[in-house]
């Protein structure tokens, strides 16, 4: 038995690394500290910001393959045997029955280019033709071929891509980081809600025993006749009131309880009870440096930036769908025919292959012009919506750190109202006991201290949840002046 009391308090003190492996159904002190590094690990949202951002990451990884050189062999062998219809070369056409097998090896290297939107390509290939009816073969190579292709006004998807792709990845990586922050700021929500529901439950249990008390007190003083009947009857409603407040205290420990198992990814039914921890971070933010560091770091910023980019790349799409389109196709290279591998690569002969094509509407009843200006008016509610959105942002900001820095003094508050009330709630007591106050003046003085209990709970609740929220909004730890870093590189493992 001892040794399983020692294995449970070394489990418990590394709560943050292996919380699964101490849960069989024993009870566990739990700190906020230790609550939020579980959650930050098994929690539902930081699983779902762990997967988001891995997507995040392939598709960045995608977009920068796009400007990297691509190695392509390709092959597309086939055998045709059939009565086909084939001009001769004296221009007659006549119906031939064919026999053959098409064997073709092709590696080639392409490149984009973003400046341009091009694609400029490098190409060697071999194909070899049997004529399977007349056992006979031939070789056609081409040992080199360089080529590139074009659309001279169209839409470069690679140019808006290099904008926009690397402030999406720039905002995933940042919404990682914000998203455990808030994972941080739920657990603590949670976490103090279960604490006021077994705080309103050892008010409610230890209540009901002072209430249990007085009321048997109060029977012997009836008995002599000290106090009045109304008096006696006002104990017993206040001992029956506390009864039932047990019951409903109970039943909010189990709801709560269950809501912070649940969020901490907790399966089984392991009682937890929570441990306050009285003393917080003594540190003032400064307002100017918070907003500074919350337009730098904050994803919301980097979202704003990317929609905007977007709005601005559908306009340029819009206005290139609209007008002239003219695509250019350039290949030049040598080859050369044999009816033997080694012939094939003989004295090679010049090839050139030049196409242009050009498109445009003469005719489209007003279409692209509409599609041009419907993307700069969604541009133009975009850039409104985001100076918007900015103005909100700096408002936010504001709000959170005038409100942090006064949160702490209110704590301090909080905790003294708490003190001072349990002391004056334990002398009214006393003073009843002696008969010399009433059982009005017990009543207020019962309802004083679970007032003030409840509010200094409530205060540390908010100051955390600030806490957090504000870590969330700058991703600056300003306990310890250090930016918010996460080992990225652990979650592509």
């Amino acid at each position: 038995m001892k040794k399983m009391k020692t294995k449970i308090i070394y489990v418990v003190m590394f709560l943050g690394m292996s919380f699964p492996v101490w849960m069989h159904g024993q009870g566990v002190t739990l700190t906020l500290k230790q609550a939020i590094e579980q959650a930050r690990e098994m929690s539902p949202d930081a699983q779902s910001a762990r997967h988001t951002f891995r997507s995040a990451y392939w598709n960045y990884r995608y977009y920068r393959a796009n400007y990297l050189p691509a190695l392509t062999l390709t092959s597309d062998p086939y055998m045709d045997r059939a009565i086909n219809r084939i001009t001769m070369g004296d221009g007659s056409v006549q119906f031939v029955e064919q026999n053959l097998l098409s064997t073709d090896l092709s590696l080639s290297v392409t490149q984009n280019i973003a400046l341009t939107g091009g694609t400029l390509f490098l190409t060697t290939s071999a194909q070899r033709l049997d004529l399977l009816s007349e056992h006979s073969s031939s070789w056609q190579t081409s040992p080199v071929m360089i080529g590139y292709s074009q659309s001279l006004f169209g839409y470069n998807s690679l140019k808006w891509d290099k904008r926009i792709e690397p402030v999406r990845y720039e905002e995933a990586r940042k919404a990682y980081v914000e998203t455990l922050e808030l994972v941080a700021a739920t657990a603590t929500q949670k976490f103090f809600d279960l604490a006021t529901a077994q705080s309103n439950l050892e008010i409610a249990t230890t209540n009901y025993a002072n209430a249990d008390t007085l009321y048997a007190y109060a029977q012997g003083r009836y008995e002599i006749g000290t106090i009045s009947e109304n008096e006696m009857l006002q104990l017993e409603i206040n001992k029956l009131n506390e009864e039932a407040n047990c019951m409903s205290a109970r039943i909010e420990v189990e709801n709560a309880m269950q809501e912070l198992r649940s969020y901490l990814g907790i399966r089984e039914d392991t009682d937890l009870q929570v441990r306050l921890n009285d003393s917080i971070p003594d540190f003032v933010v400064n307002l100017n440096e918070a907003l500074l560091l919350a337009n730098a770091n904050s994803p919301d910023i980097q979202n704003m930036r990317r929609r905007e980019l977007e709005s601005e790349s559908n306009v340029a799409q819009a206005r290139a769908n609209a007008g002239l389109k003219a695509d250019i196709y350039l290949r030049f290279g040598l080859t050369q025919t044999g009816d033997k591998l080694r012939d094939a690569y003989r004295d090679p002969l010049n090839q050139q292959y030049v196409s242009l094509s050009i498109s445009l509407p003469i005719l489209d009843w007003g279409r692209g012009k509409g599609q041009v200006r419907v993307a700069r008016s969604n541009r133009d509610l975009v850039y409104t919506q985001v100076e918007q959105d900015k103005t909100d942002f700096q408002l936010n900001v504001r709000k959170l750190v005038k409100q942090f820095n006064l949160q702490s003094q209110r704590v301090r508050i909080a905790a003294r109202t708490d003190r001072t009330a349990q002391r004056r709630a334990e002398v009214a007591r006393r003073l009843y006991l002696l008969g010399k106050s009433s059982v009005l003046d017990l009543n207020a003085s019962i309802s004083e201290k679970d007032s003030a209990r409840r509010n200094y709970i409530a205060a540390l609740n908010e100051y955390w949840s600030l806490f957090y929220t504000l870590r969330s909004l700058t991703l600056y730890d300003f306990e310890h002046d250090r930016p918010l870093e996460e080992d990225l590189e652990r979650l592509l493992e």
